[in-house]
């Protein structure tokens, strides 16, 4: 007769050995088992160490950071880590202080008036020549209307891929946000390109009614033109339409429902703004026309007769007086 069945014993796992062995350690008439424990908890202590390092490198998610520490806040990243900053020391400039700019003025203020009422407003485009006053006049803007709501969040071109996480995170708020992005302007195959043209026309995910984009460049089409685009172009009865690559790099524009345009100041234009930085530095009336006499060549030096031109010449007139 053959002998009974042993019950048939489990193979010991990796986990119920390293149990059995730690509990075989812990018995008191065995030696110390100190040596075999502080090697476990040193290489736990490492592996804690290695998750943490992994941990900075994963993305982040964007909080909420103290509104009431400023009206302007800029969007921040290091390495995975995105945040709000918010700005401690904001522009000054007052709306009286933007000279010769008078028509796109009074249509940034009114959508913007528009916008902080809670009623139906557009993303705006400002673009033209270069020191005219585009990004002045954003700040003034927000110096005007920041007592009525208007909080903006300035953002470089290559973090507009997030620009949907900016969205979903102020869309419960109750205050009115614009995106501001400073000399917006695309190479070919940037990622931003096509998420700010999905965020302001065309894609699923509606852009929150409390936000609107302002950006200035100085090309009214975003986008890098090149000659090669226009082979593209069709003649039908002798008119020209458009190519397909045209009409793509021409999209991202006309998804801004107001453009403003700048142009380059005449030689009045320009003196006039000087006048008023003068006065602004308290230069005395005496002194105005030696000052324009050496506005004109710190102009024609420069190549430019912009507001910019103007500013930095008055500041260093102020300072040092006449030549």
């Amino acid at each position: 007769q053959p002998p009974p069945a042993q019950p048939s014993r489990a193979r010991p796992t990796a986990v119920s050995r390293i149990i059995h062995s730690r509990s075989f350690f812990e018995r008191s008439d065995m030696p110390s088992p100190q040596p075999s424990l502080m090697a476990v908890d040193t290489l736990l202590q490492r592996a804690e160490r290695i998750l943490e390092r992994l941990e900075d490198l994963l993305p982040q998610r964007l909080c909420a950071p103290d509104w009431s520490a400023s009206s302007a806040f800029c969007y921040r990243r290091r390495g995975a880590s995105v945040w709000l900053e918010p700005v401690r020391h904001l522009s000054t400039l007052k709306p009286q202080q933007l000279l010769e700019v008078g028509p796109q003025k009074d249509r940034l203020w009114a959508n913007t008036a528009q916008f902080v009422a809670g009623k139906p407003a557009n993303n705006v485009l400002l673009t033209g020549a270069r020191g005219t006053g585009k990004s002045s006049l954003v700040k003034a803007c927000l110096n005007e209307f920041s007592g009525q709501g208007l909080r903006m969040i300035e953002v470089e071109k290559t973090d507009l891929v997030d620009l949907p996480f900016i969205t979903d995170l102020i869309s419960q708020r109750h205050e009115r946000f614009i995106v501001f992005c400073d000399d917006l302007g695309f190479d070919e195959g940037e990622a931003g390109y096509r998420v700010l043209k999905s965020t302001l026309d065309g894609s699923l995910h509606q852009c929150a009614d409390n936000l609107l984009v302002y950006a200035t460049s100085n090309r009214r089409h975003l986008l890098v033109e090149r000659m090669s685009d226009n082979l593209g172009m069709l003649h039908r009865d002798g008119e020209i339409h458009p190519g397909e690559t045209v009409e793509e790099k021409n999209s991202l524009s006309e998804r801004f429902g107001l453009w403003l345009s700048f142009y380059p100041f005449t030689q009045d234009e320009y003196l006039h703004i000087v006048s008023q930085w003068l006065t602004h530095y308290g230069v005395h009336e005496t002194l105005m026309e030696t000052a324009r006499q050496q506005a004109l060549i710190w102009a024609l030096e420069r190549g430019s007769r912009s507001g910019r031109v103007a500013y930095q010449f008055a500041k260093d007139f102020s300072a040092r007086g006449p030549l």
